[in-house]
């Protein structure tokens, strides 16, 4: 009834278009990110608190879950990097 099928991957989406792994990596990601925000602010470092924002932001963007985790991996890295030679 209010389900609709994706016929390409056979996986069941939810309204908007939103697949299950979608929902479950934004959730994923969006919760380091807010983890990664109030961390920063809290040690007042820019690094970890940017990259919050941008896994947060990341979760908007991004609608395959494979890129987005993919992004995800690589922005927690950037942020290493960042902080650890800065």
């Amino acid at each position: 009834m209010g389900m609709d099928t994706n016929l390409l991957s056979g996986e069941t989406a939810l309204p908007f278009g939103i697949t299950y792994g979608t929902l479950f990596a934004s959730l994923l990601w969006g919760s380091i990110g807010i983890g990664f925000c109030i961390y920063g602010k809290k040690q007042r470092s820019a690094p970890p608190w940017i990259g919050g924002i941008a896994l947060i932001a990341m979760s908007y963007l991004i609608r395959s879950p494979l890129w987005m985790s993919v992004a995800g991996v690589g922005i927690i890295a950037g942020v290493w990097c960042w902080s650890r030679f800065n």
